[in-house]
């Protein structure tokens, strides 16, 4: 049976043929939690989209309504990674607090994010490399843009007192604070022998923060 021709929910964003966006971000986040658990236990290359279809409770037809291929998908699963850990970090920026507290606060629970969604970050770094270009991009834009939010936050702590940072040093810390975030999911397999998540946190963010003090 030939697809129907599919329109865009948003320009650039994956195309659906479904013109309700409630619909469909109803419809694809259950697809995508189904999709993600798939690509865990079997590995991006060996599941079908006849077993998203099933694990999903939609048939072949109704799920190609709301992606156009399993590139599709992927993409959607990276976003979605992305979309939780980035709300995390900003849930924390939200409480006030001093300075050099909240960029702790802000610091813990993006570790605990990392921690949380530590499958789903390790597979998102292991099958970016099978995207198409265009979403591709998009997912590495979207990786440098939580960097920002952590770049940005010491922007505007700099000065008063939170010491006044070189440009370089700043970008160069809020990649760090990435990157250790990303650690624990890629290395707990070792960490945890010796560490627990708390005792990772506590110490990571006395590196971080003797970066800067």
């Amino acid at each position: 049976m030939a697809r129907k021709k599919a329109v865009s929910l948003t320009d650039g964003e994956v195309p659906t043929q479904i013109k309700n966006p409630d619909l469909v971000r109803e419809r694809r986040r259950h697809i995508i939690d189904s999709t993600v658990k798939l690509f865990i236990e079997h590995g991006y290359h060996k599941t079908t989209t006849r077993m998203i279809a099933k694990a999903a409770n939609f048939s072949i037809g109704s799920l190609y309504e709301y992606v156009s291929s399993k590139e599709d998908l992927l993409y959607l699963v990276c976003k979605a990674i992305h979309e939780e850990v980035r709300d995390a970090v900003e849930d924390a920026l939200s409480a006030s607090a001093m300075e050099k507290e909240q960029l702790a606060e802000v610091i813990r629970q993006y570790f605990q994010v990392c921690d949380k969604m530590a499958d789903h970050i390790l597979l998102m770094y292991q099958v970016t490399q099978f995207l198409p270009e265009k979403w591709k991009e998009r997912v590495l834009d979207n990786e440098l843009n939580i960097t920002d939010i952590f770049i940005q936050t010491l922007r505007n702590m700099s000065g008063n007192n939170f010491p006044v940072l070189d440009e370089n040093v700043v970008n160069l810390v809020g990649h760090n604070i990435s990157v250790l975030g990303q650690m624990w999911a890629f290395r707990r397999w070792h960490v945890k022998k010796n560490f627990t998540l708390d005792q990772y946190i506590s110490i990571q963010t006395d590196f971080i923060l003797g970066l800067l003090f």
